[in-house]
């Protein structure tokens, strides 16, 4: 059984030895915000906050998230709506696809977090690790920035 802090509750699973918070996150607490992509850490698509820190999912273990606040995309809902940040991306249309966005988001709130006024060079190292093959690199970054504006 392993104790954990998902988006402000705790909970309790019966998780399998060697499982992934990702496959926790998705298949034991029906939480979908992050995706499955690569599965090797590389292209952000399954993005929590731990701590506050972004941090793939895919290849976290759900023991290592044990006592820790783990923050899902639909953790960042405020008041039963969209929070500020995806306020944003949804104004500025920066999504196509979408499959990478939750990812996006989870990094964008954890730079925000940090860097309230961040510059756009900034938004581009924070979502470094975040892959986007559909085209909609201006967009989120004007959604980022206008976002930071806003709060």
């Amino acid at each position: 059984m392993i104790s954990l802090n998902i988006n402000g509750e705790a909970v309790s699973v019966d998780a399998p030895e060697g499982a992934t918070l990702l496959s926790v996150l998705t298949n034991q607490l029906n939480l979908n915000g992050q995706k499955y992509g690569c599965g090797k850490s590389q292209c952000g698509a399954c993005m929590v906050l731990i701590d506050g820190n972004p941090a793939v999912s895919c290849t976290t273990p759900a023991t290592s998230a044990s006592g820790r606040s783990v923050t899902t995309l639909e953790g960042l809902r405020e008041n039963g709506g969209p929070s500020p940040l995806q306020q944003a991306f949804i104004d500025e249309q920066a999504a196509q696809c979408g499959y990478c966005l939750s990812g996006v988001i989870i990094s964008a709130q954890a730079l925000l977090d940090n860097n309230p006024n961040p510059t756009e060079s900034d938004i581009r190292l924070a979502l470094n690790g975040n892959l986007c093959r559909c085209g909609s690199h201006n967009r989120i970054i004007r959604a980022v920035l206008r976002a930071a504006k806003e709060a």
